[in-house]
């Protein structure tokens, strides 16, 4: 097998690859990140370079168009070298934050009656040992449990063999006054109770913070709030998109990379990184150092919570569909590779099934759904879906595979909530123009998930698209017309964009649209006729995840995305997952109720359910084909 010579544009020096290497490949070993958010399946289309010269030959050209592929384009996870090559890369999409971090904490609410010294597992003591003598010569380890006894009543002591590597140093440093940080007990009770986490020579001032963090690992975004565990405050809040997304922006993309030689510790890797880069950010806003940090609890749905940890995820994917785990035991920093204290307690919350996970069960705690009279519909909307049905007697759940389009993949100007993405479309119905707003008030580069909502219901109700999602051909307007991928309406000319290309909505992008919506409904409505009860009977329906907060109720509900129920019993919790973790963090009796949360879960396997289907296919319509089902919108366009 020959040998080629491969030369990246933004490369220092080239490199020597095999016939048959993927140009994604060879971008790796020159040290070159391309974005493959579809996991390298060569569906998203973001990973397009420029062939200068030499020759490749191309496996797939999905997402490009014949004039691309002419002028040199090729996809580099679907392009093998078969000689010497040039290649441009194209600058990478920039992920700039719309989200801005919240450096004020007010909203976070204490729960009522915490006390540290009840609700709190870690223990930070100030004790004075009596020195050894000729006369009294005990061990140093036992000098330290009859302090502990005494001053604080805890007994016994256990510790690692490093810790008592340490110790001895460490209470002579300190002239036999040390402080002590002390782990009481864990959720489950399975580890030794009252560990020794840390030694430090001296004492600690009784207004020193504990810091502990409180962590969600989203698909898309990584939350971190960091918490001083003596008053249950939040001091701070970070988050950024999860560094994951550059190889895949769904779960199964990933889990697909994770299976690839490498592919494991290169995607634990990158939320490791990740988490601690949040972790550095956090601790400088207060000024606190990251080995200070001895408790974290970890939220996220069960791919992520397997990526993070290095446990094989292909069990997730493929049928039946089971996890490695779904109730980890207690961890250490160092076990996980987190810049925390090197013994700090890390707690990865319990999940329930391969996609209803952790961050579900946290959700559920902090939306009080499970201590609820009313009957309850919480609803996570994002690429998996999830949704829990029901009160504090009953909890049945599902998740279905709606796919990232409401995150921009999929689209074919699809993009994430970023600089330049339309979050908002208007739609005359006199003369089919349309008006947007876009974030950051600049020239559009395309759409993001709540304007694609927008739109579509706004092309929905102005006849701009029928009920099965067809574009409208005979409408006397330029912005219909036949493109590449069939029919397409144009949002924003090319004069109009940043990217001095028409902005527009095709055809394909509405059916993977009209799918993944369908998919959400239909995954709600089966539960509730699980419990035989209608979607109507949920007395509050609740939406957590950070994309929640930007859907517009009546633009969601006019695509049939959401019921068609008073407006009033909607509410938006931002990030739930985070501030379960966080509730888990500061209170064991709440961390004790995440578990039996996760527990009382009763989990619905969507794909053996022969009713989805059903569901599902009523639901491909616009709103629904059952317009009974949404009475507002029947009125709305006069049905």
């Amino acid at each position: 097998m020959a040998d080629h010579k491969v030369l990246f544009d933004i490369a220092k020096e080239p490199v020597v690859v095999p016939t048959g290497t993927l140009l994604s490949e060879a971008a790796a070993q020159a040290g070159i990140e391309i974005n493959q958010p579809c996991g390298g399946q060569g569906r998203c289309g973001r990973c397009a370079v420029c062939v200068e010269s030499g020759e490749v030959r191309r496996r797939s050209a999905l997402r490009l168009s014949a004039e691309d592929v002419a002028s040199g384009y090729a996809l580099a996870c679907q392009t093998v070298i078969e000689g010497d090559v040039v290649i441009e890369v194209p600058p990478q999409e920039k992920i700039e934050r719309r989200l801005t971090t919240d450096r004020t904490v007010g909203e976070v609410v204490i729960p009522e009656g915490y006390d540290p010294q009840k609700s709190q597992t870690l223990r930070r003591l100030n004790l004075t040992l009596s020195p050894p003598s000729m006369d009294d010569q005990t061990d140093d380890w036992s000098r330290l449990q009859t302090a502990a006894r005494k001053e604080a009543g805890i007994a016994p002591l256990h510790a690692s063999l490093e810790m008592l590597r340490k110790m001895g140093d460490v209470l002579r440093e300190g002239d036999w006054k040390v402080t002590a940080v002390l782990n009481t007990s864990t959720w489950d009770d399975t580890d030794s109770p009252n560990q020794l986490l840390s030694l430090q020579p001296g004492y600690a001032d009784e207004d020193q913070p504990l810091w502990g963090a409180a962590i969600d690992i989203g698909t898309t975004t990584v939350s971190v709030w960091l918490v001083d565990l003596h008053t249950g405050q939040v001091r701070a809040q970070v988050a950024e998109y999860n560094q994951q997304i550059t190889r895949g922006e769904d779960v199964i993309s990933r889990i697909i990379v994770a299976g690839k030689e490498g592919g494991t510790e290169k995607m634990r890797g990158l939320v490791v990184d990740t988490i601690n880069g949040l972790i550095e950010q956090a601790c400088k806003r207060v000024k606190a150092e990251p080995n200070e940090i001895m408790k974290a609890t970890i939220a996220g749905n069960s791919t992520m919570i397997h990526l993070l940890l290095g446990i094989p995820a292909s069990s997730i994917r493929l049928s039946p569909f089971v996890t490695a785990v779904n109730h980890i035991p207690a961890l250490s920093a160092i076990d996980v590779g987190l810049t925390m204290h090197p013994r700090a307690v890390i707690d990865c919350l319990p999940g329930v099934a391969s996609y209803v996970g952790a961050d579900i069960s946290a959700g559920v705690l902090s939306s009080g759904m499970d201590d609820s009279d009313d009957v309850v519909l919480f609803l996570d909307v994002g690429t998996n879906g999830e949704t829990v049905f029901g009160s504090k007697d009953w909890l049945v759940t599902c998740a279905c595979s709606a796919g990232p389009a409401f995150e921009g993949a999929g689209v074919l100007h699809g993009m994430r909530a970023t600089k330049g993405a339309i979050e908002e479309v208007w739609v005359n119905g006199d003369t089919y123009d349309p008006s947007f707003r876009v974030i950051g008030s600049v020239k559009p580069k395309g759409l993001c998930g709540s304007g694609l909502i927008s739109l579509l219901a706004e092309m929905f109700l102005t006849g701009v698209v029928d009920k099965g999602g067809s574009i409208n051909t005979k409408l006397n307007t330029p912005r219909v017309r036949d493109g590449d991928h069939g029919s397409e309406y144009v949002i924003a000319w090319a004069s109009e964009s940043a990217t001095d290309e028409d902005i527009v909505i095709t055809n394909v992008d509405i059916d993977n649209l009209l799918r993944a919506k369908a998919a959400i409904y239909a995954g709600f409505s089966v539960l509730a006729a699980s419990v035989g009860m209608p979607l109507e009977a949920a007395e509050k329906v609740l939406i957590g995840g950070s994309f929640g907060k930007y859907i517009n109720v009546e633009k969601a509900v006019e695509i049939g995305l959401l019921p068609d129920v008073d407006w009033d019993r909607f509410q938006f919790l931002g990030n739930t997952s985070v501030r379960g973790a966080y509730m888990a963090l500061i209170d064991h009796t709440l961390r004790r109720r995440i578990t039996d949360i996760a527990a009382r879960m009763t989990y619905i396997e969507l794909s053996a359910d022969n009713s989805f289907y059903d569901a599902f296919m009523s639901a491909l319509f616009l709103p629904h084909t059952d317009m009974s089902l949404f009475p507002t919108v029947a009125k709305a366009i006069g049905k």
